[in-house]
């Protein structure tokens, strides 16, 4: 047994190291860590339960029966997360640069079966140069049979990816399917086709770091939802992300112990500009709301005009929306209402409740944003909220103007709660668009044009910029002060936390793609 048992600790010692120190070195060197190092940083101390690290390849063509590493290049297993069960696969790129092959496919799918049998998140750690090209269209068979796995899991568990080197060709669809892609500065990137490539086609000159880096996927394509600056930094954002997340789509986030105490917070009255053509911070609001450092914003670089991202109240986990009026005055846009789309129907998934602050003027106007489909992206939004059945409360600090009133989370689609601030203009338009249409005769017919304008404008502006109106039709439920803003909502999503939704029976609706 004695010799036996040594047979055993040498297996395991060697597929512990890999593809070898040498090419660990080399992953060191690139400031990476490795699939090992990533895994058990990212676990509690002592938790990861490793399953398939003997498994190996079947591939013989190519001389690739003279090279056979245990565990065929990916780390699979399971472990806890803040004490919560999650499971996990590392791909290793010291094992033929972390390609997939058919067993190492079959290692990643075998625990996405018991992520999603179990109900519990599932976290994938991506450093892969693609598909193992000696395999033929098996290894393609192995990413198809990934893919059908994160749409039965879509919904059901909290799916999580982190690019933690190079994902290209067809492994990048695997992430675009989950819930949250996590980007390393510098070192990962994304793209369909390399640079090669597009050299070839398109004749552009292109880096992989300019094609598909984590700048260029934070900022211009929204692919990445959070990008950080290092491994370490990859697995500390996994860590904070699953903390304000349930298990599955069966349980609620977690509550935190939170004294309620004088929850008045008299700062919120000074954000507001007199001036309502003057812009502010959006975070301001939502930090002088929140429990204090909870905020954890994602898609922060993207369609920076809304803003979107978990926090607490009273310890309770939510999901916030919010207009940003620092950027583009807080129009919706077409990048706006695909990011605030996506992150509202994941919280509807997983029973996060959401909490809107609005200040909108309306849908940015121009050739661009219609000839891209402004019309079928705005619907996204306002589809994903009319759908939605979790608590859902919303706050107008300022203007909630014409169709983008409507979209952001209003009584009429279902809101269940909806204050507003003395500073809301809740209207068709701005008092000084909708006088010189409604007014324009009487205008044009003054000696003094720019004072009739006014003098209409004024007329308007008394009449709906202000709350009152829509509260008067219960379309406001109530009118609060500012100062008032934390202690209104936190009793509002306690009142709410058994709400209940029966929805019509369909397979599915048809959200506009």
């Amino acid at each position: 047994m004695e010799s036996k048992i040594k047979d055993l600790n040498d297996n395991l010692a060697q597929a512990y190291l890999g593809g070898g120190q040498d090419r660990i070195d080399k992953q060191h060197k690139q400031k990476k860590l490795t699939a090992r190092e990533r895994v058990h940083y990212l676990l509690d101390d002592g938790s990861f339960e490793e399953i398939g690290a003997l498994v190996t390849h079947r591939a013989k063509d190519f001389g690739m029966d003279k090279q056979q590493f245990y565990g065929d290049g990916v780390v699979t297993g399971y472990g806890t997360v803040h004490g919560k069960l999650v499971y996990v696969f590392a791909q290793d790129f010291t094992v033929f640069g972390g390609s997939l092959s058919e067993t190492h496919a079959e290692k990643i799918c075998k625990v996405m079966d018991l992520a999603v049998k179990v109900g519990a998140p599932i976290i994938g750690l991506n450093d892969s140069g693609g598909a193992r090209i000696q395999e033929g269209v098996r290894s393609l068979g192995g990413y198809a049979d990934i893919f059908y796995r994160n749409v039965q899991a879509s919904g059901v568990i909290p799916q999580i990816s982190a690019i933690m080197g190079p994902c290209a060709g067809g492994a990048v669809y695997s992430p675009a399917m989950t819930d949250f892609t996590i980007m390393v500065q510098d070192t990962s990137y994304m793209f369909v086709t390399g640079p090669n490539v597009v050299k070839t086609v398109t004749n552009e000159n292109v880096t992989s770091e300019e094609l598909g880096g984590a700048s260029t996927h934070s900022t211009k394509s929204g692919v990445a939802h959070i990008t950080s600056s290092n491994d370490v930094e990859c697995l500390e954002d996994i860590k904070k992300l699953i903390s304000y997340l349930p298990q599955n789509n069966t349980e609620t986030p977690p509550l935190l112990p939170y004294d309620l105490k004088d929850e008045v917070r008299d700062a919120l009255s000074d954000i507001i500009p007199d001036n309502a053509n003057k812009p502010y911070d959006m975070h301001s609001v939502i930090n002088g709301i929140i429990d204090t450092d909870s905020f954890y914003e994602i898609h922060k670089n993207y369609a920076e005009n809304i803003i979107v991202g978990f926090a607490r109240l009273g310890g309770r986990s939510i999901g916030i929306v919010a207009n940003q009026p620092m950027y583009l005055a807080g129009v919706l846009d077409v990048n706006s209402s695909k990011k605030a789309a996506r992150f509202v129907r994941f919280c509807d998934c997983f029973n996060i409740p959401l909490l809107v602050l609005e200040d909108v003027p309306g849908f940015l106007p121009g050739t661009d944003q219609e000839w891209r489909g402004i019309i079928v992206h705005g619907a996204k939004l306002l589809y994903a909220f009319s759908e939605a059945t979790v608590p859902r409360v919303t706050v107008i600090t300022r203007k909630a103007y014409g169709g983008a009133y409507d979209v952001m989370n209003s009584k009429h689609i279902g809101a269940d709660m909806n204050f507003a601030w003395p500073s809301a203009e809740i209207a068709v338009m701005g008092a000084k668009g909708a006088a010189e249409i409604i007014f324009k005769k009487e205008i044009n017919n003054a000696e003094d044009k720019d004072a009739k304008l006014k003098e209409e404008e004024a007329e308007y502006a008394r009449l709906f910029a202000n709350p009152y109106s829509a509260a008067e039709r219960g379309f406001i439920d109530e009118v609060i002060l500012p100062k008032d803003t934390r202690r209104k909502l936190i009793k509002a999503f306690a009142m709410l936390k058994d709400k209940h939704v029966d929805v019509p029976k369909r397979k599915h609706g048809n959200i506009p793609l």
